[in-house]
């Protein structure tokens, strides 16, 4: 049975509570057990939670993604070696919507070729993954060629936080260059 899932176009990232804050690496390493990435960690050193979030986190840019699906059938643990998986997405670039198609070997590959065909070029440089108890945040260091954001995605899926971080890592690296 084909796996779908419904991204929303919010930031679902942890909050801080609300009776103190403080510095983005010592709240991520409270809930999560680990320290930023490095690169990451050092710029966001004198950072709140709240800033980093609103810094990194996914936010209201012109590149938004919508529904996101495996359209293929489960496959058999018989089949050895990596297979291409069939997605299909909803993206929208500004006002423009419209609906995506890549074989990828995973959902990062596949919402990559998705952006390329669109006009937005943005490789992954580094990519980070951690959970705490109740949720997954993923850190991906991007780039377009000619420099290069991190940014960060949140969520209880695996999955959804790491389409969540590329997503924001174009919208930082200027999506609005590109084309529906």
């Amino acid at each position: 049975m084909p796996q779908t899932q419904t991204l929303s176009n919010s930031t679902t990232a942890p909050t801080p509570t609300p009776a103190r804050s403080c510095a983005a690496n010592a709240w991520f390493g409270e809930h999560f057990g680990a320290d930023l990435p490095r690169g990451l960690r050092e710029q966001a050193d004198a950072m709140s939670w709240e800033s980093f979030v609103a810094t990194y986190g996914p936010s209201a840019g012109p590149l938004r993604l919508g529904h996101w699906q495996c359209t293929d059938p489960e496959q058999s643990s018989a089949r050895l070696g990596p297979q291409a998986r069939n997605f299909r997405a909803m993206i929208a670039i500004g006002d423009n919507l419209c609906t995506a198609t890549a074989a990828a070997s995973g959902p990062i590959a596949a919402l990559t070729t998705m952006l390329h065909e669109r006009g937005i070029t943005i490789e992954t440089v580094k990519f980070h993954q951690m959970r705490s108890s109740d949720a997954t945040a993923t850190f991906i260091c991007g780039s377009d060629g000619l420099r290069a954001e991190w940014a960060m995605g949140c969520a209880a899926d695996p999955t959804q936080s790491a389409l969540r971080a590329l997503i924001a890592c174009a919208n930082r690296l200027g999506g609005e260059q590109a084309t529906a």
